[in-house]
């Protein structure tokens, strides 16, 4: 047996799965409806693509009976990591199937490198601190757009997909911010690490982390507040995971919409006469476990008309642009987001909306693809078009 040196991964929790893993099929389907539920095993449809098949992979590569070779790299990377599989596999691995999945990848670049194009991911990082390789933006421009202190209680962490992609979401998540009037700031981001972990490139990924805590801290603020689901789950998960604290809270935006709600602090004061479906982002859903929160505010919108797909919350179709695949496999990215588009077609919405700028920007890309004629919008660029009244 090979030593094994894996950082995310511990060998119990190796072991766990070599003892566990009987290739039952369980990974392979949603137990409501025996739906398929993995986009790379649906795509590729060979045992290496599903989540069993990748834990074979990572005993043969530990015990040494599989050699490394770049045959292996698309069953290894070709994945979104949705967590669709640890949501269905009974075994008691079930809830580290992702993170061998990424211990795996972390293996995998050490000795036969990402997947093709996803290297940019940490190239770009190096030159402009961002994977998208756009110039880095301090964010200095947009506090004195919106009139932002130094100093504050709060920091908006915007992400780098909302910032370099999604600036409409962005935007509007800043006017929300702004009309709550919660006393907020920006810093100048890194990037979260959130697609350099999901591809198992970790080298930038401890300075970044303590460059960003470093930059909160300075604010003086006690609380960050995110409109991205990766960015969430990263802060909320991974730094932990890579041994960094901090001493703020971290919030989805939709939790503080929630809870200015809940404590009638916020009033709709116009309609939004449509009907949306909402697709659950899995970094949101699966990976921290928050499904009705969402729903509870766009029930709350006047007039909104909420639908389902079929496979919804922990069941839900991923989108497709996660754990690297948008990057490295960038047509079929899209779509496993247009099967998710067929779903949506059937509840007769015209709006589709999430709570992650990687899901709208997927979304959007299909959408746009095949010609569906959604709206594509997140929840906080649904606000944005409301009359709201803050009370104090």
């Amino acid at each position: 047996m090979v030593e094994i040196d894996i950082s995310l991964m511990g060998k119990d929790v190796l072991q766990l799965a070599f003892d566990n893993c009987i290739r039952c099929s369980t990974c392979k389907y949603s137990y409501k409806g025996f739906e398929p539920s993995c986009p790379s095993g649906e795509k590729f449809l060979f045992e290496s693509y599903w989540a069993s098949g990748k834990i074979r992979i990572i005993r043969g590569v530990v015990t040494g009976e599989l050699e490394w070779s770049e045959d292996l790299k698309d069953a290894i990377f070709a994945c979104p990591t949705c967590g669709a599989c640890m949501d269905a596999c009974q075994a008691p691995h079930a809830d580290y199937i992702v993170d061998m999945i990424e211990a795996l990848r972390e293996l995998a670049v050490k000795h036969i490198g990402p997947a093709k194009n996803q290297e940019l991911l940490v190239s770009r990082c190096e030159e402009n601190y961002n994977p998208y390789g756009e110039p880095n933006s301090d964010n200095e421009e947009l506090k004195k757009q919106y009139d932002l202190p130094d100093k504050a209680n709060w920091v908006y962490y915007i992400g780098c997909t909302s910032n370099y992609r999604q600036q409409s979401l962005r935007d509007s998540t800043l006017r929300f911010l702004k009309k709550s009037g919660i006393n907020f700031t920006l810093i100048d981001e890194h990037c979260c690490t959130s697609p350099m972990i999901r591809t198992g490139q970790l080298s930038l990924v401890k300075d970044y982390m303590n460059y960003n805590i470093a930059q909160i801290k300075n604010t003086g603020a006690t609380k960050v507040i995110t409109s991205c689901a990766g960015c969430y789950r990263t802060f909320k998960k991974d730094f932990e995971k890579f041994g960094e604290e901090y001493d703020f809270e971290v919030f989805h935006t939709l939790e503080l919409v929630k809870q200015l709600l809940d404590d009638d602090k916020l009033k709709f004061k116009s309609e939004y006469n449509k009907t949306v479906t909402y697709h659950d982002p899995c970094h949101l859903g699966r990976h921290m476990g928050v499904y009705e929160l969402p729903r509870a505010i766009y029930k709350q919108i006047p007039g909104l008309k909420l639908v389902e797909m079929r496979r919804n919350r922990n069941f839900a179709w991923c989108c497709g642009a996660g754990g690297g695949v948008k990057i490295g496999y960038p047509e079929w990215s899209v779509e496993i987001s247009k099967e998710r588009l067929e779903e949506a077609k059937e509840t007769e919405a015209t709006v589709i909306s999430s709570v992650c700028p990687f899901c709208r920007t997927n979304l959007s890309d299909a959408n746009d693809n095949y010609n569906f004629e959604f709206e594509v919008l997140d929840l906080m660029e649904i606000i944005d078009q409301l009359d709201i009244e803050i009370v104090k």
